[in-house]
C-alpha cells in the first residue's frame, strides 16, 4: 500500500511538472514567432527532441527497429500536423483560448473511438461530449466575431488530430511499444516533415539575439514531454488526466501577465466546460 500510494503521489507530481512546462513552451512559441515561422518553431521544437530522446537511446543500447513503424508514421503525421496548427493558434489566439482548444482532444478521442472503433462510450463520456460541444460552440462566437475564426478553427483542428493521433498511441502501447520510442518517432517524423515544408520557406537566421528562444522552446517541450510520459507511468490515469488541464490554467495566468489578456464571462464558462468534458471523456 504504501509503495502505491508513493507512485500516485509521484504521478500526479509528474503531471504538475508537465502542464507547467507545457504551459512555458506556449509563451516562447508567442514569443518565438517574432523572429521565426510556424513551420520553423515546430521544426527546432521536435529536432531537439530528436536529438535528446535519440542520443539517451544510444546510451542506454535501446533498439530503434520496430515491427510498427508504419503506425509510428501514421501517428507521426496526424501529430505533426496537430501541431503545426496549435502552434499558429497559439501565435495568433490568446494563449488560454489557443490552449483550451488544444484540449479538446479527449473529447475527440472519446467520438472517434465510438466513429472509427465501434467502441462503446460510458454514460459520462456522452455527457462530456454534449458539453464539450457546448464549450467549443461558446469558444468560438467571440472568435468570429473577433474576425479570428480561422485560427480558432486551426486550433479546433489541432485538438481534433491530437486525439486522432492518441488512438494509434494507444493502440503502439496496447501492442507494447515503450514509451520512448513512441515519442522519439513522432519527433522524427516531424522534424523531417519540418525539413520537407521549409524547401518552400526560407530559414530566419539564429543570432545571440533570439536563440534564446528556441532553447527555451526545445528545453520546455522535450522536459514537459518526458514528465508526461513519467506521469503516465506511474501514477494513476485518471488522476493525471485530470490534473493536464493544470496546462489551461497556469496558460491563463502567464497570458494575463505577459500580454495583459482579458476574458469574458462566456469565454471563462467555455473553457470550464471544455475542462469538464475531457475530464469525462477520460473516465473509460
Amino acid at each position: 500500500m504504501q509503495y502505491r500510494w508513493r507512485n500516485f503521489r509521484l504521478g500526479s507530481g509528474w503531471i504538475i511538472i508537465a502542464s507547467l512546462f507545457f504551459a512555458l513552451m506556449g509563451v516562447f512559441v508567442k514569443l518565438g514567432s517574432a523572429h521565426f515561422s510556424t513551420t520553423e518553431l515546430v521544426f527546432w521544437r521536435t529536432l531537439m527532441g530528436v536529438i535528446a530522446l535519440g542520443g539517451a537511446a544510444c546510451w542506454r543500447g535501446e533498439p530503434f527497429v520496430t515491427p510498427l513503424l508504419g503506425r509510428h508514421i501514421q501517428r507521426g503525421l496526424l501529430g505533426y500536423c496537430s501541431l503545426l496548427l496549435y502552434f499558429y493558434a497559439i501565435v495568433h489566439l490568446p494563449l488560454a483560448t489557443a490552449v483550451t482548444f488544444n484540449y479538446t482532444s479527449p473529447m475527440f478521442l472519446a467520438l472517434l473511438s465510438l466513429l472509427l472503433l465501434r467502441e462503446r462510450v460510458p454514460q459520462q463520456a456522452v455527457v462530456g461530449l454534449v458539453l464539450g460541444f457546448i464549450g467549443v460552440v461558446l469558444l468560438l462566437k467571440p472568435a468570429v466575431s473577433d474576425k479570428d475564426w480561422w485560427p480558432a478553427l486551426m486550433a479546433l483542428g489541432s485538438g481534433l488530430l491530437a486525439g486522432w493521433s492518441y488512438l494509434h498511441v494507444r493502440e503502439l502501447s496496447r501492442q507494447g511499444e515503450p514509451e520512448w520510442r513512441v515519442v522519439f518517432y513522432f519527433a522524427l517524423v516531424s522534424t523531417l516533415g519540418g525539413v520537407l515544408l521549409m524547401l518552400f520557406e526560407s530559414w530566419h537566421p539564429i543570432t545571440w539575439a533570439n536563440s534564446w528562444l528556441l532553447l527555451g522552446l526545445g528545453v520546455t517541450a522535450t522536459i514537459a514531454q518526458l514528465a508526461m510520459t513519467r506521469a503516465y507511468k506511474v501514477g494513476r490515469k485518471l488522476v493525471v488526466a485530470n490534473l493536464s488541464y493544470l496546462t489551461v490554467v497556469l496558460s491563463t495566468l502567464l497570458g494575463v501577465w505577459l500580454w495583459g489578456d482579458t476574458l469574458a464571462l462566456s469565454t471563462m464558462l467555455a473553457m470550464a466546460l471544455i475542462m469538464l468534458s475531457g475530464m469525462l471523456a477520460s473516465r473509460r
